[in-house]
């Protein structure tokens, strides 16, 4: 078997509020392979969207080591992770962070800003990532004119409009009702299986997680469980 996507080795992760000191991951370890889709459950304050944060390089282990495509990232520099994030990690939140003052396109487009591409393939990328939602016809709407689903499906396109490897989700589907988070978990369907998306999304509903390749439960910063 070839050697994981991502590679969590003895990772802690510990907050210091005043002189005390809060654990939060405790010694982790866990492989996700290239394709999977992982669902992290477990109850809030398990460590769960702390992990997350440290693939994405949002945060850094207290210790441990950390390998995303075979880069240590637990030892770069701020603008070091910068730049790979903008190249490796599409991110999907609960809540879409989409300017409001921008279009729908305009929004996509941000991640390319931070790579050396013309205006006119900065917007043929946003295009192509707006088609891949089935939001073609919204392209230049603004945050306001859309539902709460078609938010989500731009912050989708704007997550993968550099191809990333791996996609972290946070609660995508938690400020949604059922069928706009059914139409969002069939997009994750799709970008897993036909489009070979890595991804490792939290989540506190059942029916979510049951649409992933697996789940890992944590608690106390601890994996307690896991189901293929």
């Amino acid at each position: 078997m070839s050697e994981p996507l991502v590679q969590v080795r003895g990772v802690r992760k510990e907050y210091r509020r005043g002189t005390e000191v809060v654990p939060v991951l405790d010694g982790l370890d866990l492989d996700i392979q290239a394709g999977d889709y992982l669902a992290l459950m477990g109850p809030s304050g398990s460590g769960k969207s702390t992990l997350l944060n440290l693939l994405g390089g949002l945060d850094q282990p207290t210790s441990g080591t950390i390998r995303v495509g075979g880069t240590s990232i637990e030892g770069l520099s701020s603008n070091e992770l910068a730049s790979w994030r903008a190249s490796h990690v599409g991110f999907i939140f609960q809540m879409y962070n989409l300017l409001p003052v921008l279009t729908a396109r305009q929004n996509v487009e941000l991640p390319l800003l931070l790579t050396p591409q013309s205006k006119a393939e900065r917007t043929h990328r946003a295009d192509a990532a707006l088609a891949l939602v089935g939001l073609s016809d919204r392209a230049n709407h603004k945050p306001a004119e859309l539902s709460g689903g078609q938010e989500q499906r731009v912050g989708i396109a704007r997550a993968i409009v550099t191809d990333p490897e791996l996609l972290l989700c946070d609660e995508p589907t938690g400020d949604l009702d059922r069928k706009s988070g059914d139409q969002i978990l069939d997009l994750f369907d799709a970008l897993n299986r036909e489009a070979g998306k890595t991804i490792v999304m939290v989540t506190h509903d059942p029916r979510a997680a049951a649409r992933a390749r697996r789940i890992l439960y944590l608690d106390k910063g601890v994996l307690v469980r896991e189901e293929a």
